[in-house]
């Protein structure tokens, strides 16, 4: 089992330094990745479910938090989850995206990407809410077709997105495109990843059997597309408390990584659940 952790600035703050000591003492520790989350805008009434999300809570940039991450450390492996991929532009995506890897030196290899759920982040940026999963699918066949054109230019024809012969450079690290997971807790998140992802890393509040059903989908639908099923990884959520037990139950379930969210609003404090659980697993001596 890999095991990442997750810094959600909403919760943490964007303090330099706190982020800085967050993401090497990860590394240090022997966690394999560091993920970012995303939300475009806040607003008023806004609700993620239930839940209300306050409008001045600090969402950083996730792409500019991980080139900040990237130079700050060395092994790490960086991750979003997720990016909102509806909401950005494909061609300067694929050139931040590009250039994060290039100068992390190949590591950013768990780009996950999702839809969002909040209709205000479509209308902050002026895309309609029910087009996103049609605009995320064409972003992530346009991302790829970008990565892969070379010098004579790729051009792309689609219902969002068009545009005659373009080159896009720098290329990713280490050939001619990134993985690109898909997270979401939907039939269409799991068809998505069945189709298109090179991991899934659902999220959301599912009942086992639905989570049982949605990864068969998500293999059902990669096999009808003539993909590898084996070959998608499967990513999710787990607590600080994990237990040796539970680790052993998602990997039965086919889990290859578990990314550790929540943490003590106290920075010190935070530093020190990283240890006990990095010590509970033996992370270095696994790694």
């Amino acid at each position: 089992m890999k095991f990442g952790v997750v810094y959600n600035t909403a919760h943490f703050g964007v303090d330099r330094d706190e982020v800085l000591a967050y993401a090497r003492h990860a590394e240090a520790c022997g966690f394999e990745s560091f993920y970012v989350t995303e939300h475009i805008a806040g607003f008023p009434g806004a609700r993620i479910g239930e839940t209300e999300v306050d409008p001045s809570l600090p969402f950083a940039d996730p792409l500019e938090l991980l080139a900040f991450v990237g130079a700050a450390t060395d092994r790490i492996l960086l991750g979003t989850a997720v990016l909102l991929i509806p909401y950005h532009q494909p061609v300067l995506l694929a050139r931040r995206l590009a250039t994060i890897d290039v100068l992390s030196k190949g590591r950013l290899r768990l780009l996950t990407v999702g839809l969002g759920n909040m209709p205000g982040e479509g209308d902050a940026v002026g895309v309609e809410f029910a087009s996103r999963g049609r605009r995320a699918d064409e972003a992530i066949d346009l991302l790829r077709v970008l990565w892969s054109g070379d010098e004579r230019g790729v051009s792309f024809e689609g219902e969002f997105f068009s545009f005659p012969a373009i080159a896009i450079y720098p290329k990713p690290y280490a050939g001619s495109t990134l993985p690109i997971h898909i997270g979401g807790s939907s039939r269409p998140g799991a068809r998505r990843a069945g189709l298109r992802g090179d991991g899934w890393f659902p999220g959301g509040v599912v009942s086992p059997a639905d989570r049982v059903a949605q990864l068969a989908l998500v293999h059902a639908t990669a096999r009808e597309a003539g993909r590898d099923p084996d070959a998608i990884e499967y990513t999710r959520w787990a607590s600080l408390e994990l237990s040796p037990r539970g680790v052993q139950g998602f990997a039965r379930q086919g889990v290859s990584r578990l990314v550790i969210g929540g943490g003590s609003p106290d920075p010190e404090r935070r530093l020190d659940e990283l240890s006990d659980f990095a010590d509970r697993f033996e992370l270095l001596s696994s790694g």
